[in-house]
């Protein structure tokens, strides 16, 4: 997009490094009316240096995100499987902040010796990677509450019969003020030998939202049951 603005600096490849840190944990569930077990994960994605396709002055933030969640799963006979999940999710970059504006005329003001926006509420969206990144944490203009507002919900369920064929539905659920994207989601798998298949369907909840109608379609190609099976 730089590239198209008038007068904007010469556009050049951008480059980032970034790493993904994650936690997995599974219990089984001592229930005499059935074989379960309870999962917790954690995740941070995308923990990087930031990028600029311009000049070192116009750098971002990559989108580093945080995910945490559990499930819970039950084998209620040999052929039948059902799975309840909750995801919590939160975007690791800084929260824009509220500037000053003095005369209320809609033009933040600036300091006179720098030249910079002055910040009212919040913290300076211009900050080092780890301050900026685990910041992202406590520096909502809002406080607390701009905070929880910050994070989305995914609530799904899922049925696995003889571990061929799943059915899956789910919601997702994102704050009006940060994004308002609300919609459910239907779902298909299918797993044979090596091979597997999965389609999802997403359904907003307005009309003529530009999710409605989004298909999702995946492939996979799993070597552990390739090793297993002796390929």
């Amino acid at each position: 997009m730089a590239g198209n603005i008038t007068g904007a600096p010469d556009v050049r490849p951008g480059n980032s490094l970034a790493i993904d840190v994650g936690v997995y944990y599974t219990q089984p569930l001592n229930l005499k009316s059935v074989d379960s077990e309870i999962a917790l994960g954690a995740h941070i994605s995308n923990i990087g240096q930031k990028i600029t396709y311009t000049s070192e002055e116009n750098e971002d933030f990559i989108p580093a995100n945080f995910r945490i969640g559990g499930a819970w799963t039950a084998n209620l006979d040999p052929y039948n499987k059902i799975s309840l999940a909750l995801d919590f999710n939160k975007l690791m970059v800084p929260t824009p902040p509220i500037y000053l504006d003095a005369d209320d005329d809609g033009i933040p003001d600036r300091d006179p010796n720098t030249d910079e926006l002055i910040v009212d509420q919040g913290q300076d969206p211009d900050r080092p990677l780890i301050s900026g990144t685990f910041g992202s944490f406590t520096d909502a203009p809002g406080g607390f509450n701009e905070e929880l507002k910050e994070i989305s919900y995914s609530l799904g369920a899922e049925y696995w019969y003889r571990d061929l064929f799943a059915a899956r539905i789910g919601y997702f659920l994102e704050h009006e003020d940060k994004g308002d994207r609300k919609y459910f989601t239907a779902g298909l798998g299918f797993r044979y030998q090596v091979f597997g298949l999965d389609f999802s369907y997403l359904i907003p909840q307005e009309q003529n939202h530009p999710l409605g109608d989004t298909l999702r379609l995946s492939f996979i190609f799993s070597f552990d049951k390739e090793e297993e099976t002796g390929g």
